[in-house]
């Protein structure tokens, strides 16, 4: 929860949401990460209306902060200048408003701006932040909006031109400044309704019969989601989840959060399923949030890398932790926090998962991989450097899984073949941020064929 300073209570009146939006910029700046300060109880306590522009503040100052920044320093007497974080951001917040938000009051953007880097105990820096925005509130309306390519870094940009194209790298950087569609997946109709008689309106997913879409209202505060009959989760998540379908002994080897273990509850009322995590908190969290279930489900803290189970499950599900550069719309500080060489730390250790989860994959048994990253090293690289090490493991065209979800009437009418023509000549399933309302997601199914076996039996049993 944001930690507003007793000087909050001394200053001059400020709107609650510029308050959370200020306080959660500056936990961000600190390492948390927005998505889940959102959720938190101080924007919960929040009207809906100060919810919404709380939301809208924050999201768009770390959206636009690489555009914003270019705006505010050459206002700077020493343009270099290291600021402290809380003008920093109060001079953002402020400048967004200003630049990209037409129905807020220029005064209200700037006096506010001006009292939070004060209740921050930053007064001497009042002065500059008015002359600052003042300036920057003169700039012609025609003048202030600006291509998305320059709000992502430019060797990001260049990167994704190198490997997608220029029309493509636009899309994914048009898609990264809007505000990502909620979806929610629903437990049963009854469920459905409950979430139209507290307000919420909803429509159908674009891809699976169980998935929603939020189109009004606050879903996050219905009673449906408080218990669990309801889940927000990105359609694209649930398809990855979807596509890992059937199985008597499961493995879902890196669980947390637990939305993708519950689907595959869901989908496997009779199976057993293994779920592990590395990470005492979120095991913590996770089995908090598997307890209705929890007599079908094993939750263990191992570390999904060093798994010591051999030839044991015939489903495994290896959603790996990754950069998160398909997530960029719903958590923008992925932009400002990754580095180029970022993404070869990750693949080694998504690599040593996926080995791992090879292993304890029994003969005809099947591993899904799945990351929301955009990146080749951490998807197309992973699973070649997978095969080469695992001479026996094939690869299984997702095309395949696709058609069996039509049928089975997982998918909506018409979605397998929107769906096919997401997958790549390699058959892995690729989605671009927003082609379905979703975020970008790589899944790829690698099976072992029957008689396959690795050395050793297995280790222990659930």
């Amino acid at each position: 929860m944001p930690h507003y300073p007793a000087r909050f209570l001394r200053m001059k009146p400020i709107s609650p949401a510029r308050k959370a939006a200020f306080a959660i910029l500056l936990a961000v700046e600190r390492g948390a990460h927005s998505d889940e300060m959102l959720r938190g109880d101080a924007v919960a306590a929040l009207n809906e209306q100060d919810r919404s522009l709380a939301t809208a503040l924050l999201l768009g100052a770390l959206r636009w902060q690489l555009v914003l920044d270019l705006r505010i320093r050459p206002l700077l007497k020493r343009p270099n200048a290291k600021l402290d974080p809380s003008v920093l951001a109060a001079l953002r917040l402020g400048a967004f408003q200003l630049l990209f938000l037409d129905r807020i009051p220029t005064h209200a953007a700037i006096d506010e701006s001006v009292e939070l880097a004060k209740a921050a105990g930053h007064r001497f820096a009042s002065g500059m932040i008015n002359a600052v925005l003042r300036r920057l509130a003169e700039i012609p309306r025609a003048e202030r909006l600006t291509d998305e390519l320059a709000a992502h870094p430019e060797w990001m940009v260049e990167r994704w031109r190198r490997f997608f194209g220029e029309e493509r790298t636009r899309a994914i950087c048009a898609h990264g400044q809007k505000q990502p569609a909620t979806s929610v997946r629903l437990e049963d109709a009854a469920a459905e309704a409950e979430l139209a008689e507290e307000g919420a309106q909803i429509a159908p997913g674009e891809l699976l019969r169980n998935a929603r879409t939020v189109v009004a209202g606050n879903a996050s505060g219905t009673e449906a989601i408080r218990t669990g009959r309801v889940r927000i989760q990105d359609e694209g998540s649930q398809l990855v989840a979807e596509i890992a379908g059937q199985g008597s002994e499961i493995l879902d080897c890196c669980a947390a959060p637990g939305g993708k273990t519950l689907i595959l509850a869901e989908r496997n009322p009779q199976a057993r399923i293994l779920a592990c995590e590395a990470n005492q908190p979120r095991m913590d969290a996770l089995r908090r949030r598997l307890r209705p279930i929890s007599e079908r489900i094993v939750c263990e803290l191992a570390d999904a890398a060093t798994l010591a189970y051999v030839n044991r499950f015939d489903l495994v599900l290896a959603d790996v932790p990754c950069s998160g550069t398909g997530t960029m719309g719903r958590n923008p500080e992925i932009r400002h926090r990754l580095q180029a060489d970022d993404f070869a730390r990750h693949a080694a250790r998504q690599r040593a998962i996926l080995a791992s989860a090879l292993r304890t994959a029994r003969p005809g048994g099947r591993v899904v991989y799945s990351t929301c990253s955009l990146e080749p090293e951490e998807s197309e690289e992973v699973i070649a450097a997978a095969l080469l090490d695992h001479p026996d493991a094939r690869v299984q065209p997702i095309s395949e899984r696709i058609d069996t979800m039509g049928n089975e009437g997982i998918l909506v009418p018409g979605a397998a073949d929107r769906l096919k023509a997401s997958v790549t000549a390699e058959g892995f399933l690729r989605l671009f941020p927003g082609d379905f309302g979703t975020d970008g997601f790589f899944v790829a199914i690698i099976s072992r064929p029957p008689g396959a076996l690795h050395s050793g039996e297995s280790l222990r049993s659930s």
